[in-house]
């Protein structure tokens, strides 16, 4: 079945606040600018608005974005550019709390819709932290893994999820490959001791209260 994608775009023009600019330039020289895709649109007003302001902008290009400063959860990862911070502009917590965990610069989200500016801390990342570090531990003392792999552009990570089988022969895997994951349907599994996610870390940070089990992500076993 064909899928057809609809970019859907925010009419709204994005102004950051003074007080915003003026604390981002105390804080930074240079910065990674990213959004999502509702948002993009708005990134050459953004920048230039920032570049007046001496602050440099990076527009970062990940894998399997179509635009640079374009952001996905699946695309996160540790960027090794030249930039001081991130800063995302956007209506959720998830993309700024993902850059927070995988890059040891400061990170800042500023919502268009509430006007609320924020610099993500250690403390917003703690509990996701302390979620993964008990998910690693459990996949280390199991014997039956469930492979979580997603079958949507950009989250299917096959050769990744082969990969595990390679790293860590004494285990046996279980493969459970959706479109869209039903995580009731897990519980028909009962003898997997721990999942591992190989799809959008959503699954890993936010969801996984959802499951009866631990949920690995991927990203911390290579």
């Amino acid at each position: 079945m064909k899928t057809l994608f609809i970019e859907s775009k925010y009419k709204e023009k994005i102004i950051l606040p003074r007080a915003v600019v003026e604390k981002l330039s105390r804080r930074a020289n240079k910065i990674a600018l990213f959004t999502t895709i509702q948002f993009l649109n708005n990134i050459p007003n953004l920048k230039n608005q920032l570049e007046k302001e001496n602050i440099a902008v990076e527009l970062i290009k990940p894998a399997h974005c179509k635009y640079a400063g374009q952001l996905l959860g699946c695309s996160i990862k540790c960027f090794k550019e030249d930039v001081d911070a991130f800063l995302f502009i956007g209506d959720g917590m998830f993309h700024p709390l993902a850059l927070k965990l995988s890059n040891d610069k400061p990170v800042f989200a500023y919502n268009p819709f509430t006007k609320k500016f924020a610099e993500i801390t250690e403390n917003e990342t703690k509990r996701i932290k302390q979620q993964q570090k008990a998910a690693l531990v459990k996949f280390y003392s199991s014997k039956e893994i469930g492979v979580l792999i997603s079958t949507k552009p950009g989250q299917f990570e096959i050769k990744k999820a082969l990969a595990l089988k390679k790293k860590f022969p004494e285990k046996n895997y279980y493969y459970f490959i959706f479109d869209t994951l039903d995580f009731s349907q897990l519980e028909n599994f009962p003898f997997v001791e721990c999942f591992v996610n190989t799809a959008c870390r959503r699954v890993s940070y936010d969801d996984s209260e959802k499951s009866q089990k631990k949920i690995l992500d991927i990203s911390l076993l290579f």
